[in-house]
């Protein structure tokens, strides 16, 4: 592993960001999203991206300068068309107004059409909760999880976000996929040759397999109850914004790079203070994540809310760096330096030599 400091690499995704030609919001946002997912060792949804979505903008699958544009629904309802903008930027937007809207109204509801990839949702809802609001998000993706009983996908990996303020403390977050595993943590074992977990992924015969060359759908949690909260997030984030579902989505490593995927995402953000008083429900939500993890515990383990375990990743990768393996670090390394026309503005002169 290279372990490469964090705003070194924010402030060298940002500026490759900005010579591919994104607009200054969008540029942040991406960057931001992808580096902090990576701090808080969701690493999956972190920098191993960045490649891929620096071509992604160059060959037209993403629009480097969206024209974000909200339609109001109702006072607390709005539609939010991503002109096939950033995932991250889009979320990033859709939550700024969220909050705007909420501080009035008490609750708001964003729906996003016209999306794409939108990383580690964490990194788009958590702003709200450090803000003092409560937010949930939602998005979906293509055909990936196998259907319960069957032997091929219908439904993506279809994640879900839900965050909330704490008192003087980082937020409560749980952000999960339906999934056992992501399918780019697949790829991961994938790219490094190791064995996957046990009942994470599925071969073409709807049979487990540990092999990730062999896999060609991932399992659901919680069997048929995972099945089916992949199934309602598919119906908020497709059917009720209008979008593609199931197999209609376009694959995000299998199809073409020059075509939009047209995704959707969705999210609710309320005030913390609506039913009881704010400073109730930071203390309240403290005094109850305290209560859980001061209960006897199994024999070696230790008792963990959501969230704390990317608390403590943040805290020692703010002072170690962010780890990123070889294998990682020469396409990066080759990307930054190839010759290949649409890649040969990028360069690394903002790394320190050291890095590289």
């Amino acid at each position: 592993m290279i372990n490469i400091d964090y705003k070194i690499l924010l402030n060298f995704t940002y500026k490759v960001f900005k010579k591919i030609k994104l607009d200054e919001f969008s540029a942040k946002a991406v960057s931001l999203g992808i580096c902090e997912a990576s701090l808080r060792g969701v690493d999956s949804h972190g920098i191993k991206l960045f490649p891929h979505y620096v071509k992604s903008g160059i060959l037209g699958r993403k629009n480097p300068k969206p024209k974000f544009k909200f339609h109001k629904k109702f006072n607390s309802a709005y539609m939010l068309d991503a002109n096939d903008g950033f995932g991250l930027a889009a979320g990033a937007k859709a939550i700024q107004k969220g909050i705007n809207i909420a501080k009035k109204e008490g609750i708001c509801m964003i729906g996003v059409k016209n999306s794409s990839h939108p990383g580690a949702l964490a990194s788009i809802l958590l702003p709200a909760a450090k803000k003092g609001f409560v937010a949930l998000g939602f998005t979906h993706a293509d055909s990936l999880q196998l259907t319960f009983g069957g032997k091929e996908a219908f439904f993506g990996t279809n994640p879900i976000c839900f965050v909330a303020p704490r008192y003087n403390q980082e937020p409560f977050c749980l952000d999960m996929a339906t999934t056992q595993i992501s399918w780019n943590k697949l790829l991961n074992y994938k790219r490094l040759k190791d064995k996957l977990p046990n009942n994470s992924a599925a071969d073409k015969n709807g049979r487990a397999t540990n092999n990730p060359n062999l896999a060609e759908s991932l399992i659901s949690i919680g069997a048929y109850k995972g099945y089916g909260l992949a199934a309602m997030i598919e119906i908020m984030c497709s059917i009720f914004l209008g979008m593609n579902f199931g197999k209609n989505i376009p694959p995000m490593y299998k199809s073409s790079m020059h075509k939009p995927r047209k995704l959707g995402q969705f999210y609710l953000i309320f005030r913390s203070d609506i039913f009881v008083n704010k400073n109730n429900f930071l203390k309240n939500l403290n005094k109850m994540c305290n209560q859980v993890k001061k209960q006897k515990k199994s024999k070696n383990q230790k008792i963990f809310m959501p969230n704390d375990k990317e608390i403590l990743i943040a805290k020692q990768r703010l002072k170690s760096g962010i780890p990123i393996d070889r294998i990682l670090f020469k396409e990066i390394n080759d990307f930054a330096s190839s010759k290949i026309k649409f890649i040969s503005a990028i360069d690394r002169s903002w790394i320190p030599k050291r890095c590289f």
